[in-house]
Order: C-alpha cells, then structure tokens, then sequence
C-alpha cells in the first residue's frame, strides 16, 4: 500500500482520534490540527509515540503552518467543529464561529492547493421534518433562529454549501458525510451525548436522566463502522462531489435505550424523566425521529454500518472507567 500524507483536523477528537489510529495503522503518515477545546490528547495515548504522527494544538483559523502542512498533504478529513447539545445550547457563539471559521479557513486553503477533501457534517441538518427516514435529497427544514437549537443545523449546512461551492467552482474533490449519533470508546458524556451519559449513570447507581417522556428515537453508529465508512469514501472516486448518510438503520427510543443500558450493565439504577425545559431552556425543540437511508452509501461503497446495539453498549461500557 502506498503511503498517504493525511491530515485531521479534530483528530484528538472522539471520531477523530479512532480515525488517526486506522490510519496509522494502514502505514499512512498523519498530521493532526486540533486545539483540544473538546477533544483530548488522552484519545491518543494508544498512537501518541508513532513515528509517522505529528500533533499541532492549536485552532485551525489560528494555525501559522496551516498552508504548508496543506501542500505536504495528499488527503483532508475536517473533522473539526463544535459538537453537543449542551455545548449548542449554551455557547452558540462559540458554535457558530468554530464551525464556519475553521471549515472556511480549511477549504480556501485545500481549494488554493487542490488538495482532496472530506468534511464531517451530521444529521442535524435534516432539522424538524417528520418523514421516517432520510435521504441525502430531502429537503431540509430549520427551525427559526431565536431557538439556539438550530443554530449547529445551520452552521453545518453552510459548511456543507461552502464545500460543495468549492467543487463546482474550483473543481475541488469533495465529499461529505452527514454523521447519525456515533458512540463507541472515547465518547463523553460532557457536552450532552446520550449513551455515555446513560453508562456513566447505570455504573455509578445514579438515575438515567432522559429528556422528554423518551419516545424520541434514534439509531447509533459503532464509531469502528463509521470510520471504515469514511476510509472507503476517501478512497472512492465515484464520492467526489457527493453528500452521504453514515449511520445505522436500527431504531429505538430513548426510553428503550436507556433500559437497555440498565439491563446490559445490571445495574439498579432508576430511570427518570427531565422536561426539556428543565435540562436546557424554555421552548427547546427536539426532533422525534432521525433514521438515515443508507442506500446510497452501500452503492457507492459496498458497506453499511452494522454493528448492533447490544454490542456498542457493551463495547463502550467496557472502555469506561469511572
């Protein structure tokens, strides 16, 4: 196989960090830009000492060697962005900016040096429709700007517009790949995601807090099958210029998942229920159902992630330690 310089941004991030660790592993040489804001070098501990990996911290709008570790680089996954609910709610600011800034700054400098690119986007900007499943040529409906909620659907999509914009007025290979709830090893609970939240509480005894009465459903990805996903369409011409579902197909409710993790974890640990106005602020507005059509990734790539929920939460309990 033959080497690739690759660089990640967010690459001490949760996803981020198992994607440098594929990576390495396939004997290619990784750059990695990330200021640590929400992501840890602790994620890195298991790669910290290979030879063929280079950590800058610091911001990518903010990186003085961005365009000459760009010109020594064969591939770009942008990683990069503010992520969580909590972390939505209560720093917009700080959410907005980081995700039009960094991306802006990644793709000018990938654009000027044509230099391949992935941008990691998410199923928020599938936003309040009430269709049972997605696909990536539906429309997209927001809800309005004085619900902060919104406000990380929003930032994403430009990134994705800015992307696309990019591909078909500078002939940019890009490709993007909207993330469904990936969890696995590594993932906290700090900024609001759900599953780490639920095993820190079912092994510490405390109370599963769900949001709402918990009808709510989600499907969850194995970090493992999402960074498999994104390594194919990396190498995949056919990619080029196209947005992509990643995520599982297999449905349930937060209330379900929640008693999932008691009974895996055989904890004792009650399950109660948090109005949404009490975990985050008054008119909060969630959304019912986010199930991704996965079609068009299994055309393009021969894959779809697979790895069952049971699984996860005991692969993901397994690597807490409280």
């Amino acid at each position: 196989m033959t080497q690739e310089r690759i660089l990640v941004t967010g690459g001490a991030g949760f996803i981020g960090s198992h994607l440098v660790e594929r990576l390495l592993q396939d004997g290619h040489a990784v750059t990695i830009i990330d200021d640590c804001s929400t992501g840890s070098l602790n994620n890195l501990r298991a790669a910290a000492s290979h030879s063929q990996l280079r950590v800058i911290q610091v911001k990518v709008s903010e990186c003085r060697e961005l365009r000459q570790v760009v010109t020594q680089t064969d591939f770009i996954f942008h990683l990069a962005a503010s992520v969580g609910v909590e972390l939505v709610v209560h720093s917009p600011i700080r959410t907005i900016q980081t995700n039009l800034r960094e991306s802006e700054v990644i793709l000018e400098a990938a654009g000027e040096r044509g230099v391949p690119l992935l941008l990691a986007s998410t199923s928020e900007v599938y936003g309040k429709s009430q269709k049972p499943a997605f696909s990536e040529e539906d429309d997209l409906i927001i809800g309005p700007p004085h619900l902060g909620r919104w406000s990380y659907a929003c930032s994403k999509l430009v990134d994705e517009f800015l992307a696309l914009a990019y591909a078909k007025e500078r002939g940019l290979r890009v490709v993007i790949v909207r993330l469904f709830n990936t969890v696995g090893p590594r993932q906290t609970g700090r900024y609001g995601m759900v599953l780490p939240r639920f095993i820190e509480a079912a092994k510490a005894g405390r109370p599963l807090k769900v949001h709402g009465d918990g009808r709510q459903t989600r499907c969850f990805c194995y970090v493992k099958d999402t960074v498999e996903a994104l390594i194919r369409l990396q190498k995949c011409p056919a990619a080029s210029g196209e947005v992509f579902n990643v995520g599982g197909t297999d449905e349930v409710s937060i209330k379900e998942l929640a008693e999932l993790v008691v009974k895996t974890l055989n904890s004792n640990s009650p399950i109660s229920f948090v109005p949404y106005r009490e975990a985050y602020a008054e008119g909060f507005e969630d959304m019912l159902r986010r199930k991704p059509v996965v079609d068009k990734l299994f055309r393009t790539i021969q894959f779809r992630p697979s790895t069952r929920l049971k699984e996860i939460v005991e692969l993901t309990a397994d690597s807490m330690v409280l």
